[in-house]
């Protein structure tokens, strides 16, 4: 998820301490209560789905997805449900709180509180971490989503990954480490631009970036990207992700396992000056 997250969590806040991220994981609350809303006020109404689906132009199934949050209400359906329900404004009332997210609903908790953090110290396996992808490359790899992604929906996550990126600028700086596998520079995407991009995200001196060559590789290092955060309130958190399901901690023998892991990874990578000088080399094969 550092990645696959790469996708971005913020719009309600978090009340548990650990989260598991899946198939089934919720949608956002506020899908889920505007909706909810909408059946009390279409019941109490007598307004039945079809009445409100043809006046919004909705099938009856679409409305039902609505009402159970697993589809966003639209603007069109609450002024619908709205005028036909009687609810003087209380219904379209919820439209400013339903913007589209900017994030997948599996990162957006991570990204609630990457927005906090003093120190975020991570590793990748197969993929530039976000916060150091140029556009052109974050673009590529978004649009090369499977299944295909609307063109619309390319352009605001490209966007709110750019937007990410203001964790490398930010006043008071962000400790920011990051540990990048060879796989990941050597990815059939990744072009000049974005190494030049690397090594001058690297002069930050708030940033470190260390490269892990093939050669150096250990077993702790074959086993996934992972993501250690501390916020301002001194809380630890740990991300960690599969192909499917992804991991976002506060437990301490979890995020104490994690740091363990990144610590034997970092010790075995090349230094901040080695990684500088191994990156220019690949520049000049480009």
């Amino acid at each position: 998820m550092t990645e696959g997250i790469h996708a971005g969590l913020y719009q309600s806040e978090v009340a548990a301490a650990s989260v598991q991220y899946n198939s089934s994981t919720p949608s956002p609350i506020n899908w889920r209560y505007s909706g909810n809303q909408m059946k009390r006020w279409r019941i109490k109404a007598s307004v039945s789905r079809e009445e409100l689906g043809a006046a919004a132009n909705y099938s009856p199934d679409t409305i039902k997805s609505m009402e159970q949050g697993v589809r966003m209400p639209t603007p069109r359906v609450l002024d619908a449900a709205d005028e036909l329900c009687r609810a003087e404004g209380l219904l379209s009332a919820a439209k400013e709180y339903l913007q589209k997210e900017k994030f997948p609903a599996r990162a957006q908790d991570f990204m609630l509180f990457e927005q906090q953090a003093i120190s975020r110290w991570s590793y990748e396996v197969a993929l530039i971490s976000g916060l150091l992808q140029t556009e052109p490359h974050a673009r590529a790899l978004i649009g090369d989503h499977c299944p295909p992604l609307e063109e619309q929906t390319v352009e605001e996550r490209v966007a709110a990954r750019m937007e990410r990126q203001e964790l490398l600028t930010r006043k008071p700086p962000v400790a920011l480490s990051f540990v990048l596998y060879e796989a990941a520079l050597r990815g059939p995407l990744v072009d000049k631009d974005q190494l030049l991009h690397l090594l001058a995200a690297g002069n930050r001196n708030n940033v470190t970036i260390q490269v892990l060559p093939f050669a150096r590789a250990i077993p702790a290092a074959l086993m996934g990207p992972m993501v250690l955060m501390e916020t301002r309130d001194r809380e630890r958190y740990a991300l960690s992700e599969g192909q499917s399901v992804s991991q976002f901690t506060s437990d301490a023998e979890v995020v104490w396992k994690h740091t363990e892991r990144l610590s034997m990874i970092r010790a075995v990578a090349l230094g901040p000056a080695e990684s500088a000088t191994f990156i220019e080399r690949m520049t000049e094969d480009l």
